[in-house]
């Protein structure tokens, strides 16, 4: 499955994308069922008709409270699917935020930017707020039939880490899963991603943060994801002990998973 076909075409809501179709350990994932992006507060009217179109069933907004109140998402007249999401703030703010709180300190390079976030993702699937949200991200998958979004606030940290641990439950290939994360990097309006990102960082920390850690902090590399799987190695001792201890993703979870989700 090309990225082209992946990627559904918005003008407001960034990297909307089937995660669906990898190759993985019984067989393929299904297409048309799994999507993810980053929040719909932006949506237009015409992304509003397109999103109801793709007839979700779920939506598992990994947002904590303050950020739902200031952007709540847009949704299309009669939208019917279950919004799942805790009022807990999930990661105090999202991690591309916390990064630049942290970086613009020090008026930073794209190197301590880069570090910043690296540090972020390394603790991240240990949050105690957003752990829960994992949990039911799982659950969702498992038990409630028709397609699902998972969404953040720019859809590529917190949801970038769900989509790999579900793709690693589901036995997806290492280099398929570091393939689909990085994807956010090209999905979609990617240029006009960065730049909304930029001026809501700027608008939020200051100006100090130049042009080049400012595009660190909005786009993805594989050294984050890396940091976020290192540590739970270390901590879990394997990602599929996190996922059975930490996330409850039993075998029969997993089983309920590839009966869902497994074409």
């Amino acid at each position: 499955m090309s990225e082209a076909g992946r990627v559904l075409p918005l003008e407001g809501v960034h990297n909307f994308r089937d995660y669906g179709g990898y190759p993985c350990a019984g067989g393929r994932l299904k297409t048309g069922l799994l999507f993810r992006s980053a929040q719909h507060h932006g949506a237009t009217e015409g992304d509003l008709a397109r999103i109801a179109g793709v007839g979700l069933a779920s939506v598992i907004d990994l947002r904590g409270g303050r950020e739902r109140d200031k952007a709540p998402c847009r949704r299309p007249e009669g939208f019917a699917a279950q919004i799942f999401f805790v009022d807990e703030d999930t990661t105090g703010i999202a991690p591309h935020m916390q990064a630049a709180r942290d970086a613009a300190r020090a008026a930073p390079s794209a190197d301590q930017a880069r570090a910043a976030m690296t540090r972020g993702y390394a603790g991240m699937a240990y949050r105690p707020h957003l752990m829960p949200m994992l949990r039911r991200y799982f659950a969702v998958l498992a038990e409630v039939p028709g397609p699902s979004l998972i969404h953040c606030m720019a859809g590529k940290d917190r949801t970038g880490l769900a989509v790999a641990l579900f793709h690693a439950a589901m036995g997806v290939h290492r280099d398929d899963i570091m393939a689909d994360y990085l994807m956010t990097n090209s999905a979609g309006h990617a240029e006009e991603r960065i730049a909304a990102g930029a001026a809501h960082v700027r608008a939020s920390y200051g100006g100090a943060i130049d042009d080049a850690a400012v595009r660190v902090l909005m786009m993805v590399e594989p050294a984050y994801l890396d940091a976020a799987f290192a540590a739970i190695d270390e901590r879990s001792g394997s990602v599929d002990a996190y996922l059975r201890e930490e996330l409850g993703v039993t075998d029969a979870v997993r089983q309920s998973l590839a009966a869902r989700q497994i074409g």
